[in-house]
């Protein structure tokens, strides 16, 4: 048994494949466990990097990915189905699929480890003593990967000390390394081989013309203009976080940095060019006297000004924003907000929380700059949060790098963990003893729907995003499911208290019979879509139904495609 370590993006998965490739060229069976992607995405993989047709049952999947999320596919006759929140469910897949190939010197390809630990945490540890070991036992071989920094630290030396052999890898600029720490028939060494990478795979979407012409309008006439007739346009700042903050967990290290830089793309040059036909002819008027370069202190007070008036940031519950004059100098700017909906209720976790807007006023200004013909690259960071200690929170804006970014955006699994165990208590409060979720002083508990979508678009364009909220979701309403239980609910008890709970946060207009319908759920209202898209709201119902009711769910309508409400079916 070997294991393969490294971060997200590394390589683990092309390792794997390649491997999977060159024992299939000798006739090796392989069974390919695959978690973070279903077995037709691995077969995909494999095509594209040159299998061909194989020997019947020299190639069989264990697909713990797609149950796990509620996604609906057709069954292969290649392929055993199981499930991440239960380590036994993979356990059989991989004996009956063992047991049908009805032979030794088996390889099994794991890929990965880290979507069972996620769910599973320490226990993954017996399994791989159990399940692993005793594969590999019985005259085959095991190739496991698994993210380092996904967990605490203690449990990863331990998966390696389980392991015989352990090979670390990482990615230095255009070459990945690789160094064999241990290996049952290598001596210890380091190898370098090339980065070869493809174009991800995305689902095309859109928003709809008459959504965007209500957004722009929202942004001239205030939060008065009403967009979802029903459930109205503000959304609790818990379920926000909930959604956030499970993808933070799941990829500490890559998430920030992707939802940085998708943010503040749409709010660019691209996202202005392309609402351009769309701007009301007073907007035009301003934008035409306002300074070409936001440099100098008196251009950002211009901007600010209008950003803060004519936007009003505060109507739609953002926070109290104060452009620090006093403070800022020529390239270098600071914006204060108290109550910033990033960061309330998640005070003193350890890290800085506040992300996404900062990323979007960026992504502003170089639209704005870029309207008038300047091309600069404006990132901003915060210098002072609440998660941090700060009585309230501060960015910094620059037009090009800013070295401390990175770092503010790599996040440390532990903490991560701390800001995840203050969300569930916080809504577990709420459920059980009818605490009051995150209520601020002043803005109260909502936050607009337009900043919980700055959240659920962004994995529409990216596959890798697709798994981090299915996963994300179905890791809380697997957790949100044990807690209810743990206290003595009965199933219907529990099922209600969920449903009350997304009602109280406004997700959408819910109602549970043979089917689960939801209409105008804020994760997908005003977005087009070619296929069903609920990624974060069909990971939790399916990780909760499947705890507390042992039934899996798939979204069967989505009002990405056109439909009334979004729907999904019990299995």
């Amino acid at each position: 048994m070997v294991l393969l370590v490294g971060p997200p993006g590394a390589g683990k998965s092309t390792f794997c494949h390649q491997v999977a490739l060159q024992s299939l060229a000798v006739d090796k069976p392989i069974i390919y466990v695959t978690t973070k992607y279903g077995s037709s995405d691995a077969e995909r993989a494999l095509k594209e990097r040159g299998l061909r047709e194989v020997e019947l049952g020299l190639l069989s999947f264990v697909d713990a990915y797609n149950e796990t999320v509620g996604v609906s596919v057709p069954d292969r006759p290649d392929t055993a189905y199981a499930d991440c929140n239960d380590l036994s469910s993979i356990d059989i897949a991989i004996s009956k699929l063992q047991k049908r190939i009805g032979k030794k010197d088996i390889l099994l390809v794991f890929d990965s480890l880290t979507s069972p630990y996620l769910f599973n945490g320490s226990e993954l540890l017996r399994f791989m003593r159990q399940t692993l070991s005793r594969f590999a036992a019985k005259g085959n071989a095991v190739l496991a990967c698994v993210d380092e920094g996904c967990g605490k630290s203690e449990d990863l030396v331990a998966m390696m000390s389980l392991s015989d052999g352990a090979i670390k890898i990482r990615v230095e600029e255009d070459k990945r390394l690789l160094n064999v720490l241990k290996h049952p028939k290598m001596e210890p060494k380091k190898i370098e081989v090339p980065v070869t990478t493809g174009p991800p795979r995305v689902i095309s979407y859109h928003f709809e013309r008459d959504y965007l012409k209500q957004e722009l309008e929202l942004f001239m006439r205030g939060a008065n203009v009403v967009l979802r007739t029903e459930v109205g346009d503000f959304v609790n700042i818990a379920w926000r976080d909930l959604i956030l903050w499970s993808g933070v967990f799941w990829d500490p290290k890559r998430f920030p940095r992707m939802m940085y830089e998708l943010t503040k793309y749409s709010e660019g040059p691209a996202a202005f060019s392309e609402m351009s036909s769309l701007v009301p002819w007073r907007m035009k008027f301003l934008i035409k006297f306002m300074p070409k370069s936001f440099s100098e202190v008196k251009n950002m007070r211009k901007i600010m000004k209008i950003m803060l008036t004519r936007f009003r940031p505060e109507e739609f519950k953002m926070g109290i924003f104060e452009y620090l004059e006093d403070f800022s100098k020529t390239d270098e700017h600071y914006l204060k907000i108290q109550e910033s909906y990033e960061c309330w209720g998640l005070e003193n976790t350890g890290t800085s929380l506040g992300f996404m807007r900062p990323a979007l006023i960026a992504g502003v200004l170089e639209g704005f700059e870029g309207w008038k013909g300047l091309k600069r690259d404006w990132n901003a960071v915060e210098t002072k949060c609440i998660g941090l200690g700060d009585p309230y929170c501060e960015f910094k804006l620059v037009p090009g790098e800013i070295t401390e970014l990175d770092a503010s955006l790599e996040k440390d699994s532990s903490v991560i963990e701390k800001v995840h165990d203050r969300l569930i208590e916080h809504i577990l409060g709420f459920m059980l003893h009818r605490k009051t979720l995150t209520k601020r002083p002043t803005l109260g508990n909502d936050v607009h729907i337009h900043e919980v979508q700055h959240v659920t678009v962004a994995p529409i364009v990216n596959e890798k995003l697709q798994m981090v909220f299915r996963m994300g979701g179905a890791r809380v309403g697997k957790m949100l499911g044990e807690h209810l239980l743990e206290s003595g609910l009965r199933e219907e008890e529990a099922v209600k208290l969920v449903v009350d709970l997304m009602e109280h946060c406004k997700v959408g207009k819910t109602t549970l019979d043979e089917t689960i319908r939801m209409r105008e759920n804020c994760e997908r209202f005003g977005v087009k879509t070619e296929e069903p898209s609920c990624f974060f709201t069909t990971g939790f119902l399916n990780g909760f139904f499947s705890t507390v009711s042992n039934q899996h769910i798939k979204e069967i309508r989505c009002i990405a495609m056109g439909d009334p409400y979004c729907e999904w079916e019990f299995r």
